[in-house]
């Protein structure tokens, strides 16, 4: 069926998202890969991400590491470098969407102050009908409670929702409900993805 909503991952979909690409310019690969290995960085991430304050979590982060605090200070205050930069075709498909009036929502693994922070830069991070932020609501995809938590919200469920998101497992999640879903591996396939489904036409999707 067709359809009636599009949901969005952020990170990798509509912004990239790769902190060892940014930390291998800023401090270089070697010592990258050392920082990573002493530190799970994506560990610290996924709890702001089920809404511990961002600035409380890296200032804990650091007293357990101080030989790192430079590094760690510069997630702190580099952050919206890191997540960076938008991917465009990815945007102007959600405004596509939008333009012919479907519900775009958003279903991401994202803190509470750090998303407020990339809102001031990525204006269209205001522009989803509905938002579904993990920081918020206190738990973090794949976990099938979030899932059912945009059911909730939205009022749709299965089929009629269609996602996209970057990681296997997030998409795993999503179809075992039923939900229409496509793995993002490049914006070209996700708006052919849009076309195929009937939402986009072949010039919208552009």
């Amino acid at each position: 069926m067709t359809p009636k909503a599009v949901i969005f991952d952020i990170g990798n979909v509509l912004i990239e998202w790769q902190p060892e690409r940014f930390f291998d310019a800023e401090i270089g690969t070697e010592n990258r890969r050392a920082l990573f290995a002493t530190i799970d960085l994506h560990a610290m991430n996924d709890r702001v991400d089920r809404g511990e304050n961002f600035s409380a979590v890296l200032a804990e982060t650091a007293a357990k590491h101080p030989e790192r605090q430079a590094e760690l200070k510069i997630w702190h205050d580099r952050w919206l470098d890191i997540a960076s930069p938008a991917i465009d075709h990815s945007v102007r498909l959600m405004a596509a969407l939008k333009q012919r009036e479907v519900p775009v929502f958003s279903l991401t693994n994202f803190g509470i102050e750090t998303y407020a922070l990339a809102a001031t830069s990525y204006h269209f991070l205001r522009a989803f009908d509905l938002d579904f932020i993990s920081g918020h609501m206190g738990v973090i995809k794949p976990d099938t409670r979030i899932y059912e938590m945009v059911e909730e919200g939205s009022g749709l469920s299965g089929d009629s929702l269609l996602f996209t998101d970057d990681r296997a497992e997030n998409i795993a999640a999503a179809a075992a409900r039923g939900w229409q879903t496509h793995l993002f591996e490049g914006s070209q396939g996700w708006a052919d993805r849009l076309v195929a489904a009937g939402l986009l036409t072949q010039e919208e999707a552009q």
